[in-house]
């Protein structure tokens, strides 16, 4: 009976992870989502706890520790949340991501041991081997991967592009294969040599990040996104639980989506990807040249009178919105420039910011409708009928050079059509090379005007000014 119990608990969670997924996919229900997915969770590891049985009828027990981790990882986990600042939530979602792909690597190695303590002989060619063996692979990869990815975005690592960087990856790749067909052939359990597939996994997975930067990142990001959830599915084989295999699958299979469709705004192969060949070790970085360049500057009251008068302003939000944490400053300037009968939209690039989404959640955040945040392909045509385009700590994604220079690292990538607008506003704190690292030509355009210092005291600046006009 409980074992049917346990199933039907199963088949519930499996279903809220379906319907919050489904939720995700607009930012007004997404809230929703996420409290109706983390039920589902809850109900599945509250049966596991109190439901499973063993094939001998034993219960789970060892609940002092089950509990004790329950209520340490809670408390953990609700202060970093409640603590994390939105600029760096790309590095809370990379290291709990990294977390559970460690979680999974461990579980595959502790039950390949099991495995050899039972195996009676026979050959280990036969797919729970091959689960365990994927498992282990998939998990150590994105868990380095992730730790990599964590420590670039919080600065505490630089690109490094190693000079025979896509042979090593390509040469670790056909060692974790071989290694893996040499377990399978095998008659017993060789634990030493799943380690060993460990460790190169975990070397991969360091070698394929290393050289990753720039505007590349919330492909990465999203990348090991979908390593971990594959992983996690792998799991569920292993212990044939069905809520843990719906959930890997759903994580594993959007993260691939979004994956592809990010490289394609980009105008990345995946395959250069899963090697590690984003990165340009040749590519020009920002020379210093820009001090010999003129730009103009505008400010704060011009600016608000050539807003004012306008009928059409595209905001174009970039980290520096974030970093600021100016988004409710923006929406305010947005509303008001309506109140004068200025139309107001923003232009969304799929890689603004340092994942994928991070500018629509920082404006959801602060309550902007919708429907008012346009992606690229839709705000594009719009940039040669605005005004105003007011850019606001956004840098890589409005980058010419992305169209004209060949030797650029960004070259070939989509960008949103600023420079088609009649009047360029840009907000930076400084003359300073975005994430990328390269100088932008757009910045001494002769429709562009240089509005300097922080994007939250700007904005509120803009606002008073806006309303006295």
């Amino acid at each position: 009976m409980a074992q049917y119990s346990l199933e039907i608990c199963y088949l519930i969670a499996s279903i809220a992870f379906i319907i919050g997924l489904k939720f995700l996919g607009h930012p007004e229900s997404a809230r929703r989502g996420n409290l109706i997915a983390a039920a589902g969770m809850f109900i599945a590891v509250i049966a596991t706890i109190f439901l499973y049985k063993s094939p001998e009828g034993k219960p789970l027990g060892n609940y002092v520790w089950i509990f004790g981790g329950i209520i340490i990882g809670t408390i953990i986990g609700t202060l970093m949340a409640k603590k994390v600042q939105m600029t760096a939530m790309p590095q809370m979602v990379s290291l709990f991501n990294g977390v559970g792909a460690a979680c999974v690597a461990l579980i595959s190695v502790v039950e390949f041991s099991h495995y050899n303590n039972a195996h009676t002989g026979g050959s280990l060619f036969n797919g729970l081997t091959l689960t365990i063996i994927l498992g282990t692979i998939i998990g150590c990869v994105s868990f380095s991967g992730s730790i990599i990815a964590w420590g670039k975005l919080e600065g505490k690592i630089k690109d490094i592009y190693l000079p025979a960087n896509q042979l090593i990856n390509i040469i670790l790749l056909l060692a974790i294969v071989g290694i893996s067909g040499y377990i399978m052939s095998l008659h017993t359990a060789n634990v030493n040599m799943l380690l060993i597939i460990c460790g190169v996994s975990l070397i991969y997975g360091i070698l394929f990040v290393f050289p990753i930067g720039g505007a590349d990142m919330p492909v990465v990001i999203s990348l090991l996104n979908s390593f971990t959830g594959v992983a996690a599915a792998c799991g569920g084989f292993l212990y044939n639980n069905q809520a843990m295999l719906t959930g890997g699958i759903l994580v594993g299979s959007s993260g691939t989506i979004l994956t592809i469709l990010m490289c394609k705004a980009m105008n990345r192969s995946l395959t250069n990807v899963i090697i590690g060949a984003f990165s340009n070790p040749k590519a020009k970085k920002a020379d210093g040249s820009a001090e010999q360049k003129v730009v103009k500057e505008i400010s704060v009251s011009d600016c608000a009178v050539l807003m004012s008068y306008s009928k059409k302003v595209i905001i174009v939000p970039g980290y520096g919105l974030a970093v600021a944490q100016a988004q409710h400053a923006c929406h305010e300037l947005e509303k008001v420039l309506e109140e004068k009968g200025v139309e107001v939209l923003y232009a969304i690039h799929p890689v603004a910011g340092r994942m994928p989404g991070h500018m629509n959640v920082l404006l959801a955040e602060a309550d902007v409708p919708y429907p008012k945040l346009l992606e690229m392909d839709e705000i594009n045509p719009e940039f040669s009928t605005t005004d105003v385009a007011l850019v606001i700590g956004a840098n890589d994604v409005v980058n010419p050079a992305a169209k004209k220079d060949e030797s650029s690292p960004i070259y070939g990538m989509p960008i949103l059509d600023v420079e088609n607008a009649k009047n360029i506003i840009i907000n930076k704190r400084s003359m300073n090379a975005g994430y990328a690292g390269i100088d932008n030509d757009l910045f001494y355009d002769d429709k562009t005007k240089m509005l300097f210092g922080d994007a939250k005291s700007v904005l509120q600046k803009l606002v008073a000014e806006v309303k006295a006009n």
